[in-house]
Protein backbone atom coordinates (compact mmCIF):
# COMPACT_ATOMS: atom_id res chain seq x y z
CA UNK A 1 0.00 0.00 0.00
CA UNK A 2 1.66 3.45 -1.14
CA UNK A 3 -0.03 6.40 0.95
CA UNK A 4 -0.25 10.02 -0.66
CA UNK A 5 -0.15 13.35 1.90
CA UNK A 6 -1.19 15.72 -0.09
CA UNK A 7 -1.15 19.92 0.54
CA UNK A 8 -0.28 23.68 0.93
CA UNK A 9 2.35 23.82 3.56
CA UNK A 10 1.71 24.41 7.10
CA UNK A 11 -1.80 21.81 7.43
CA UNK A 12 -0.66 19.37 9.22
CA UNK A 13 0.47 16.75 6.60
CA UNK A 14 3.56 16.07 8.69
CA UNK A 15 1.58 14.85 11.45
CA UNK A 16 -0.90 12.98 9.93
CA UNK A 17 1.60 11.02 7.61
CA UNK A 18 3.79 9.89 11.00
CA UNK A 19 0.54 8.97 12.53
CA UNK A 20 -0.13 6.81 9.68
CA UNK A 21 3.40 5.26 9.57
CA UNK A 22 2.91 4.42 13.33
CA UNK A 23 -0.36 3.26 13.10
CA UNK A 24 0.48 0.91 10.22
CA UNK A 25 4.03 -0.06 10.19
CA UNK A 26 4.79 2.00 7.23
CA UNK A 27 8.02 3.46 5.77
CA UNK A 28 7.92 7.23 6.32
CA UNK A 29 9.14 8.93 3.38
CA UNK A 30 10.01 12.63 4.82
CA UNK A 31 9.33 15.57 2.57
CA UNK A 32 12.36 16.00 0.65
CA UNK A 33 12.38 19.88 0.12
CA UNK A 34 14.64 21.18 3.27
CA UNK A 35 17.09 17.85 2.48
CA UNK A 36 17.64 19.30 -0.87
CA UNK A 37 17.52 23.08 0.47
CA UNK A 38 20.60 22.14 2.47
CA UNK A 39 22.65 20.13 0.07
CA UNK A 40 22.29 22.50 -2.03
CA UNK A 41 23.48 24.94 0.98
CA UNK A 42 20.78 27.49 -0.36
CA UNK A 43 18.55 29.54 1.92
CA UNK A 44 15.35 31.37 1.25
CA UNK A 45 17.07 34.28 0.27
CA UNK A 46 18.73 32.58 -2.51
CA UNK A 47 15.81 31.33 -3.95
CA UNK A 48 13.56 34.73 -3.83
CA UNK A 49 16.95 36.64 -5.80
CA UNK A 50 17.39 33.98 -8.65
CA UNK A 51 14.99 32.59 -11.13
CA UNK A 52 17.56 30.23 -12.58
CA UNK A 53 18.58 28.54 -8.66
CA UNK A 54 14.77 28.39 -8.13
CA UNK A 55 14.25 26.57 -10.98
CA UNK A 56 16.81 24.02 -10.28
CA UNK A 57 15.98 23.47 -6.65
CA UNK A 58 11.86 22.74 -7.71
CA UNK A 59 13.13 20.29 -10.51
CA UNK A 60 15.85 18.56 -8.01
CA UNK A 61 12.97 18.58 -5.30
CA UNK A 62 10.25 16.76 -7.83
CA UNK A 63 13.23 13.98 -8.93
CA UNK A 64 14.24 13.25 -5.83
CA UNK A 65 10.81 12.74 -4.42
CA UNK A 66 10.27 10.32 -7.39
CA UNK A 67 13.90 8.51 -6.32
CA UNK A 68 12.70 8.20 -2.77
CA UNK A 69 9.64 7.00 -3.05
CA UNK A 70 10.99 4.01 -6.02
CA UNK A 71 13.01 2.44 -2.96
CA UNK A 72 9.89 1.00 -1.04
CA UNK A 73 7.11 -1.14 -1.80
CA UNK A 74 4.83 0.15 0.50
CA UNK A 75 4.95 3.55 2.48
CA UNK A 76 3.47 7.09 3.55
CA UNK A 77 5.18 9.98 1.76
CA UNK A 78 4.38 13.29 3.43
CA UNK A 79 3.92 14.66 0.16
CA UNK A 80 3.57 13.98 -3.72
CA UNK A 81 2.97 15.62 -6.76
CA UNK A 82 1.99 18.69 -4.31
CA UNK A 83 5.62 19.57 -4.47
CA UNK A 84 4.83 20.76 -8.28
CA UNK A 85 2.50 23.22 -6.68
CA UNK A 86 5.53 25.31 -5.78
CA UNK A 87 7.62 24.97 -9.07
CA UNK A 88 4.11 26.60 -10.84
CA UNK A 89 4.08 29.08 -8.05
CA UNK A 90 7.98 30.19 -7.49
CA UNK A 91 9.61 29.13 -10.89
CA UNK A 92 8.98 28.59 -14.41
CA UNK A 93 10.25 24.90 -15.06
CA UNK A 94 6.80 23.13 -14.72
CA UNK A 95 6.20 23.11 -18.61
CA UNK A 96 9.71 21.76 -18.73
CA UNK A 97 8.48 18.64 -16.11
CA UNK A 98 5.05 18.70 -17.29
CA UNK A 99 6.46 17.01 -20.54
CA UNK A 100 9.00 14.18 -18.96
CA UNK A 101 8.19 10.48 -18.87
CA UNK A 102 8.93 10.79 -15.48
CA UNK A 103 5.76 12.70 -14.52
CA UNK A 104 3.84 11.07 -16.58
CA UNK A 105 4.33 7.40 -15.27
CA UNK A 106 4.42 8.82 -11.82
CA UNK A 107 0.68 10.10 -12.25
CA UNK A 108 0.22 6.23 -13.29
CA UNK A 109 1.39 5.06 -10.58
CA UNK A 110 -0.80 7.10 -8.00
CA UNK A 111 -4.19 6.20 -10.05
CA UNK A 112 -2.95 2.22 -9.36
CA UNK A 113 -5.52 0.14 -6.77
CA UNK A 114 -2.82 -0.31 -4.25
CA UNK A 115 -2.52 3.91 -3.39
CA UNK A 116 -4.49 6.18 -1.23
CA UNK A 117 -4.18 9.82 -1.90
CA UNK A 118 -5.05 12.02 1.03
CA UNK A 119 -5.54 15.56 0.09
CA UNK A 120 -5.01 17.62 3.26
CA UNK A 121 -7.12 20.84 3.19
CA UNK A 122 -6.23 24.18 5.45
CA UNK A 123 -7.89 25.24 8.17
CA UNK A 124 -6.56 28.32 10.21
CA UNK A 125 -7.30 25.88 13.34
CA UNK A 126 -4.16 23.72 12.23
CA UNK A 127 -1.61 26.08 10.79
CA UNK A 128 1.56 25.14 11.89
CA UNK A 129 4.63 27.05 11.51
CA UNK A 130 7.19 24.19 9.68
CA UNK A 131 10.38 25.76 9.87
CA UNK A 132 11.18 26.85 6.59
CA UNK A 133 8.80 29.83 5.44
CA UNK A 134 9.66 32.84 7.51
CA UNK A 135 5.95 33.26 8.33
CA UNK A 136 2.57 31.17 7.89
CA UNK A 137 1.08 33.21 5.09
CA UNK A 138 -3.15 32.38 5.06
CA UNK A 139 -3.20 33.55 1.48
CA UNK A 140 0.04 31.70 -0.26
CA UNK A 141 -1.25 28.65 1.63
CA UNK A 142 -4.97 28.92 -0.10
CA UNK A 143 -2.94 29.10 -3.66
CA UNK A 144 -1.23 26.17 -3.20
CA UNK A 145 -3.37 24.26 -2.03
CA UNK A 146 -5.93 25.88 -5.22
CA UNK A 147 -3.15 24.35 -7.28
CA UNK A 148 -2.50 21.61 -5.38
CA UNK A 149 -6.41 20.49 -6.30
CA UNK A 150 -6.19 21.93 -9.85
CA UNK A 151 -3.50 19.30 -10.21
CA UNK A 152 -5.28 16.54 -9.08
CA UNK A 153 -8.03 17.45 -11.28
CA UNK A 154 -6.08 17.72 -14.32
CA UNK A 155 -4.24 14.70 -13.85
CA UNK A 156 -7.89 13.05 -12.88
CA UNK A 157 -6.21 11.41 -9.80
CA UNK A 158 -8.80 9.84 -6.96
CA UNK A 159 -8.28 11.23 -3.38
CA UNK A 160 -9.98 11.64 -0.28
CA UNK A 161 -10.88 15.34 0.37
CA UNK A 162 -9.42 15.79 4.63
CA UNK A 163 -11.18 19.47 4.92
CA UNK A 164 -11.82 19.46 9.22
CA UNK A 165 -9.80 21.39 11.41
CA UNK A 166 -9.94 19.09 14.32
CA UNK A 167 -7.15 16.19 14.28
CA UNK A 168 -9.48 13.70 16.00
CA UNK A 169 -11.88 14.17 13.09
CA UNK A 170 -8.66 13.48 10.67
CA UNK A 171 -7.44 10.28 12.40
CA UNK A 172 -10.95 9.15 11.94
CA UNK A 173 -11.35 9.43 8.48
CA UNK A 174 -8.18 7.78 7.98
CA UNK A 175 -8.44 5.11 9.83
CA UNK A 176 -11.52 4.26 7.82
CA UNK A 177 -10.23 5.25 4.74
CA UNK A 178 -7.70 2.51 5.23
CA UNK A 179 -9.80 0.09 6.99
CA UNK A 180 -12.09 -0.01 3.73
CA UNK A 181 -9.20 -0.51 1.20
CA UNK A 182 -6.64 -2.09 3.32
Amino acid sequence: MKIYVTGAHSCGKTTLSRYISTKYELKLINEVARTVLAEKELNLESLRANIEIVNDFQKSVFFRQLEEENKYENFVSDRSFDNLAYAIAHSTVFHEILKTEQLTNYIEKLKQKDVIIFFIRPNKATLKDDGVREAVDWDGIITIDAIVKAMLEMFNLKYINVNTGSMQERVRLIDSVISLIG
